[in-house]
């Protein structure tokens, strides 16, 4: 038979930790007809020539949720080798959602993920009010990459309950009864699961809990009760385990959620990071996964590939001088015209001796950071770094900016000043919040070691102003695979990790691995020559609202369903991405 598709010369990565080969493949009705020898003829040839040959990478923690109604490219994720995207993580979403509650959920969304509400209330095309007919409004549009939805508490929690979905508002029998059934019908139309938001840093845009937030735990275990009877379905959690008060708090908010996997009878992930505030809290979740593991529990940790952190720049959402008064008084100049007045020595002197007024908010799930930063700005300064032309992810806290400053007899203040104007004011300031206590990443090569961890953590489609994780497969790739000095993983463990564990686990056993019958989702990567370009913001949402964007070289190309969705890191114009429902 003729191939739609042959590609050539490549060696095979094929997602299962087997050692990689050389070997052709052949797909034809986007799946892998031919593996290893491809002796027919092909429409189109594709030359890999040396290249690795992998899966296409399925990021199982994306905030597409409104993004997906109106954006068909769905990057970063999309020019980072991601070819199924699972949106509704940690509980916010837009579905269901009835008229009247539009600009509730919009200003949650905000809050918590940091999108612009502007672009949310342009963008979002509401052509739904169940979450059913959310699934077919979105599956009727054209999108580079697959995606699959869970359903999420925070709008099932609104759409029940009213005014009285706030966060310290027990549900009633009746109102959990309600959830269930719209999650069971949720689920009966294809969703992969449900999410639920614990985490006191979720704020909405006005500075309220999420509604969920402290959601009790019979309300928990009766909504997911729903899953009884489908043997599909995953469960995602976000939670602080009460950070840092103490063991007990830690041991009941884990318990809760325990609960809540049991009555569910389904798979369960939760987020695993080092926080400062409780430096061994990350050991503890691990311990707990472990113990309800040896119960018969399915629980894995969902764990990023760097330290979580966030980008300070003149444009982004947050600097530590946003609030000085002789900025605010330049603030809503263009960039060029700001930067030129910083550069001025009687400008910068006078700011440096001013203190910040208050903050409102940032606009994202870390609350007031610019005045937390403006607190602690000694401490936290030894963990802010350049992020420069080739970004290091993995900094020596002797290069900090607050050291250089330092060794040049001035206040990290100063140094911070100075470096928020490189790059005619475009220069991006790394702060890695979580997952580096110790100036390095040794912990979080422990929690990926783990055999309960998955990559993920990405965000794509959130934090649009203070973070650009979407490229965790690329780093992951690149640094853990190739490039990391000390403890990494090889190529065949990396792609296993990002490709068939990932798929395995959420319940789509048609992708992750090259396999003869799997779904032709594939990578072609120069892997010497992976490397990622430094975030810029660049202005595509709706209303005008800017984003952090983050580029990569070394894909040659990336396949969903057979089609050449990109190509040399640039889209091809081809969208083949279908919603992706479980039945």
């Amino acid at each position: 038979m003729a191939y739609d598709v042959k590609i050539t010369g490549g060696i095979l990565v094929d997602g299962t930790g087997q050692p990689r080969y050389g070997g052709d493949i052949g797909i034809k009705n986007g799946q892998i007809v031919a593996l290893g020898q491809a002796p027919d003829s092909a429409h189109r040839v594709i030359q890999a020539d040396g290249a690795i040959v992998t899966p296409g990478f399925v990021d199982i923690h994306t905030h597409y949720d409104g993004q997906i109604s109106w954006d068909k490219d769905l990057m970063p994720s999309s020019i980072h080798g991601v070819t199924t995207a699972i949106l509704g993580s940690c509980g916010v979403g837009f579905a269901p959602c009835r008229p009247s509650d539009h600009e509730r959920l919009i200003q949650l969304m905000e809050g918590v993920e940091d999108i612009p509400g502007s672009a949310l209330a342009e963008g979002l095309t509401w052509d739904w009010e169940s979450f059913p007919e959310y699934m077919d409004a979105l599956d009727k549009l054209p999108h580079s990459i697959d995606f699959s939805l869970q359903m999420t508490h925070d709008p099932l929690r609104v759409y029940v309950m009213g005014e009285r979905a706030v966060h310290n508002q027990a549900a009633t029998a009746e109102d959990i009864a309600q959830m269930r059934a719209l999650l069971r019908q949720g689920l009966e139309a294809g969703a992969i699961g449900f999410s639920t938001g614990r985490s006191d840093n979720h704020r909405s845009a006005s500075g309220e809990h999420t509604p969920a937030a402290e959601a009790r735990p019979e309300e928990l275990s009766g909504i997911v009760k729903a899953f009884e009877g489908l043997n599909r379905g995953v469960v995602q959690a976000v939670s602080d385990f009460d950070m840092p008060y103490g063991d007990a708090e830690f041991e009941r908010e884990f318990d809760l959620l325990e609960r809540m996997a049991t009555a569910a009878g389904r798979p369960l992930s939760i987020s695993l990071m080092q926080r400062d505030q409780s430096p061994d809290q990350w050991r503890w979740i691990m311990q707990r996964a472990e113990a309800a593991e040896a119960k018969g529990l399915t629980v894995r940790l969902q764990v990023g590939a760097r330290a979580i952190g966030v980008l300070l720049g003149l444009e982004t959402t947050f600097h530590p001088f946003m609030g000085f008064p002789s900025y605010k008084a330049i603030s809503q100049l263009p960039l060029a015209e700001r930067v030129a007045q910083m550069r001025n020595p009687e400008t910068k002197a006078r700011m440096l001796t001013e203190k910040s007024e208050p903050v409102a908010g940032d606009g994202s799930s870390i609350p007031p950071l610019a005045d937390l930063l403006l607190a602690q700005i000694e401490t936290w300064g030894m963990r802010m770094f350049t992020l420069g032309s080739e970004p290091n992810y993995e900094p020596h806290l002797g290069e900090s900016i607050d050291m250089k400053a330092r060794q040049r007899g001035e206040s990290v203040l100063s140094g911070l000043y100075d470096a928020l104007l490189e790059d005619q004011g475009q220069a991006l300031i790394y702060f890695p919040l979580y997952n580096y206590t110790e100036g390095n990443l040794n912990n979080v090569y422990t929690m990926l070691s783990h055999p309960q961890a998955l990559p993920g953590l990405g965000d794509g489609g959130a934090h649009v102003g203070t973070i650009c994780d979407a490229s965790f497969s690329t780093f992951l790739l690149s640094h853990w695979a190739r490039d990391r000095q000390g403890e990494k993983f090889s190529l065949e463990e990396v792609i296993k990790k990002q490709c068939h564990d990932t798929a395995r686990f959420i319940g789509l056993n048609d992708r992750g691995t090259l396999a003869l019958g799997q779904k032709a989702d594939l990578n072609i990567i120069d892997f010497q020559r992976l490397r990622l370009h430094p975030p810029r913001l660049i202005a595509d949402l709706p209303a005008g609202g800017k984003r952090l964007m983050q580029y990569a070289s070394g894909y040659l190309a990336t396949l969903v369903s057979g089609q050449v969705i990109s190509e040399n890191g640039e889209l091809t114009g081809n969208y083949p991405g279908r919603l992706v429902r479980l039945q």
